[in-house]
């Protein structure tokens, strides 16, 4: 037992003092950060580029010919503070099409006298438009489309408007005893998908780490050292827990910083958003169109920002724990089952080329829990999720994605058992390979080679 512990000391200082686990260290909170914060402040940008669309309506043209009264669409487009509407009426697509270059126009949206009937409307311009400039215009000109087709069957436009009601839905949760727990959907299926891509990707990642480092000893011959001193089996558990441990560090200083780094950027986008909404108000006349839509900009921010703060207000600290906890269970449970065999095959191999033969029935599973995990997500209690989440080769991932769903007690508690049961049963025949291979050189293995290293008596 002394010596796996000098092993797994060894293997953890090793890399901890590493230029790469230090700048992985920095690099891995900022990006997560940025994750979180990033389509945020996106979504709080309007994009200021100022634009005017030349409007061609040909809605008043009568068997080709236009008509003295203006079309349906006259000024009747709504405008921000950045993209505005010039109507030219009666002119003719073509007037524009040859000098458009020069001309002042964004773009020039053609409305067709069928317009109604087509559905259809062109946007013409010299460089292709932003989806959100072409989600605006089709926007708008369904809303007046709509409205025209209320004014012709008698409808009353002002009483829709009134009776037009959004209904939110709150949710909560029954305990045993009947006691109520605000809950979310939408923050649980969050946590269910970031935890379990950050199992995938740990388990890839640290796997790795345990069979290049398997590889670069023995191809380097320090094995040959080590072996003399310990045995194969406890330098590879050694190995294995002690990148675990790297793991594990790196994992929770990415925790702290990251959230660090959430707190702050929220605090500083609140700041601005604040003094920026209220100097910007202050300066124009809010009786004004473009006043007037800032500040209801600026409130469904607020009412934005103010949804978040509920959702994560109302989120229990006690699940929190047990989601933080069943990560910690199920990453190492599922990094200590795929490590085993990560370092099989590196003891199998003389060096990376020769390791895709072996890569693919453990990389399989894994991807496989990747596209399951989406279904498992939409349906946490559905079979499908139910058994993949209990199956070991899939339940870290899987398992992780429905724990925000409180699953039944006994599901976590079979799948951990089954977890740590094929743990130790890979750990095993992983063992054994360990010990034939990692003195092998020169020779290209194939399965069957493999199968008579397990078979192989102590």
């Amino acid at each position: 037992m002394n010596k796996i512990l000098i092993i797994i000391k060894r293997e953890y200082l090793t890399r901890v003092r590493k230029k790469s686990f230090i700048i992985m260290t920095i690099i891995g909170p900022l990006l997560m950060g940025a994750l979180f914060v990033v389509p945020v402040w996106l979504a709080q940008k309007e994009d200021q580029e100022e634009r005017t669309i030349a409007v061609i309506d040909e809605t008043n043209k009568v068997d080709n010919q236009y008509s003295d009264v203006h079309g349906l669409f006259y000024k009747k487009l709504p405008e921000t503070p950045y993209t505005k509407f010039e109507y030219l009426p009666n002119t003719p697509l073509d007037s524009l099409r040859k000098n458009f270059s020069n001309s002042k126009y964004y773009g020039v949206l053609f409305i067709p006298s069928n317009v109604v009937t087509s559905n259809r409307a062109e946007f013409f311009s010299s460089k292709e438009p932003t989806i959100d400039v072409k989600m605006f215009i089709s926007e708008s000109l369904s809303k007046e489309i709509q409205k025209q087709k209320m004014i012709a069957e008698k409808i009353d436009v002002q009483i829709l408007e009134k009776v037009k009601t959004n209904i939110g839905v709150n949710t909560f949760v029954w305990d045993a005893s009947g006691a109520e727990k605000k809950s979310s959907t939408e923050l649980a299926m969050g946590i269910g998908y970031i935890s379990s891509f950050m199992i995938y990707i740990f388990i890839f990642m640290y796997g790795a780490q345990v069979m290049r480092g398997v590889i670069e000893e023995k191809t380097s011959r320090i094995v040959e050292v080590i072996v003399s001193s310990v045995r194969p089996f406890q330098l590879m558990m050694g190995k294995i827990i002690g990148v675990a441990m790297v793991g594990v560090t790196q994992f929770m200083l990415w925790i702290v910083l990251t959230i660090g780094i959430v707190f702050i950027a929220q605090g500083v986008m609140q700041n601005k958003l604040g003094n920026e909404s209220v100097k910007s108000i202050v300066s124009q006349d809010v009786m004004t169109g473009a006043g007037i839509q800032q500040a209801q900009s600026v409130k469904a921010d607020e009412s934005g920002m103010g949804e978040m703060k509920e959702i994560f207000a109302g989120y229990d600290p006690r699940k929190m724990t047990k989601i933080i906890f069943c990560f910690l269970f199920f990453f190492l449970g599922g990094y200590l089952l795929y490590g085993s065999l990560f370092a099989a095959i590196g003891s199998a191999v003389d060096g990376e080329a020769d390791t895709q033969q072996f890569m693919m029935p453990i990389t399989i599973p894994l991807i496989l829990s990747i596209i399951v995990m989406i279904s498992a997500i939409k349906s946490p209690d559905g079979p499908i999720a139910f058994w993949f989440s209990i199956i070991p080769f899939t339940s870290p991932i899987l398992m992780m994605a429905r724990i925000p769903f409180d699953p039944p007690a006994w599901q976590i508690g079979l799948s951990a058992l089954l977890l740590i049961i094929t743990f130790v049963g890979t750990t095993w025949l992983a063992g054994k390979i360990y010990r034939t291979g990692i003195l092998m050189y020169g020779k290209k293995v194939s399965y069957g080679e493999l199968w008579k290293w397990i078979k192989y008596k102590s």
